[in-house]
């Protein structure tokens, strides 16, 4: 048995995942790497292949029809051995040095008999053709290098969101809640970082720069211009949100605002898409997907209470006006598009 289970979906990735890879060889023997060919049509399967056979007890290549990002982390979660279970991107990369960190840090707690249900580090957005890095840290929201709980938490700033790229989570954890992700769908990553959640119970932070998430590609699901096209995905992720979890019946108060502000971003994420693209049948997509957590009238109540709630529904030009320089001035100050 692993450590680590090293996830990465891989689909037509051939002229990128070798740095991905090459990160997550750093954490050594202690590492599983599962490279998930996601029914490539290019030279991904035959590298995944190339570095299972030069790296046997480290790396699996799993070959699979083309089942999308969630199809191939649910075959990640399937396949792992690792008592700890995480994605990484086949366009990112780990820091090799804060990787060693955490590895000798997920040990440790192991061995004394401390296995937590999620470990969290820093992620960096990376964006090059800018020189552009922000790395997004936890210290002023948990507590640093300690086990803690859900109440334990202090307040979550604007930007500071706990996702995808942040979260180690204990494999068992998610294998029990049954947490499977829709195949053929963009933006699941934000279901990832959203599900599982009631079922912890233990955490604990390394204020480590881990994961970097990179910014740029033209044909990026992040792609303002692409998301954009694919709305009615996010749209259907969001939906999900909605229903995957009851926030009003959660009693943790702080496991209650985390998810009610992860939420909140989704939908303001949604919105703002919405509200930017600007025909008449998106302002309609954006009031019904506001009805839609309406129907929980406790939810809408926590959502619409946050700061960003109450402007993302605005009907007049202004509002809307209002709304789009705001993503857009968020764009620029966290480069997360």
């Amino acid at each position: 048995m692993k450590l680590l289970t090293i996830a990465i979906p891989c689909y037509n990735s051939q002229d990128y995942m070798a740095r991905a890879i090459d990160s997550a060889l750093s954490g050594g023997d202690d590492v599983e790497i599962l490279l998930i060919d996601d029914g490539s049509t290019d030279r991904t399967g035959e590298i995944a292949d190339s570095y299972a056979e030069k790296y046997p007890d480290t790396i699996r290549a799993i070959h699979q029809e083309n089942k999308g990002h969630g199809g191939a982390v649910n075959t990640g979660i399937k396949e792992s051995t690792g008592i700890y279970y995480k994605v990484l991107d086949s366009d990112d990369w780990f820091d090799e040095r804060a990787f060693q960190q955490v590895i000798v840090r997920l040990k440790k707690l192991y061995e004394s008999g401390q296995p937590v249900d999620m470990f969290l580090c820093n992620y960096v957005y990376d964006k090059p053709s800018l020189s552009k890095q922000t790395p997004i840290r936890y210290t002023n929201v948990f507590p640093v290098e300690h086990i803690f709980s859900w109440e334990h938490m202090g307040h979550f700033k604007t930007s500071q969101n706990i996702l995808m790229h942040s979260i180690i989570y204990r494999a068992k954890i998610l294998k029990a809640s049954g947490f499977e992700l829709p195949e053929h769908t963009f933006y699941v990553d934000n279901l990832f970082a959203y599900e599982p959640f009631p079922y912890v119970r233990s955490l604990y932070y390394m204020n480590v720069d881990l994961y970097h998430y990179f910014i740029g590609r033209e044909d990026q699901s992040v792609n303002e211009a692409v998301m954009i096209s694919r709305i009615d995905q996010q749209l259907a992720v969001n939906r999900r949100m909605i229903d995957a979890v009851d926030l009003t019946s959660i009693e943790n108060k702080g496991l209650r605002n985390c998810m009610v502000k992860y939420l909140s971003m989704i939908m303001t994420v949604s919105s703002a898409l919405l509200v930017k693209e600007g025909s008449p049948e998106s302002i309609k997509k954006r009031d019904e997907l506001w009805e839609y957590l309406k129907r929980n009238k406790g939810m809408y109540k926590m959502v619409n209470n946050k700061l960003l709630g109450r402007p993302m529904q605005f009907k007049s030009a202004l509002g809307r006006k209002i709304v789009v320089t705001g993503y857009t001035l968020a764009q620029k100050l966290y480069g997360f598009n």
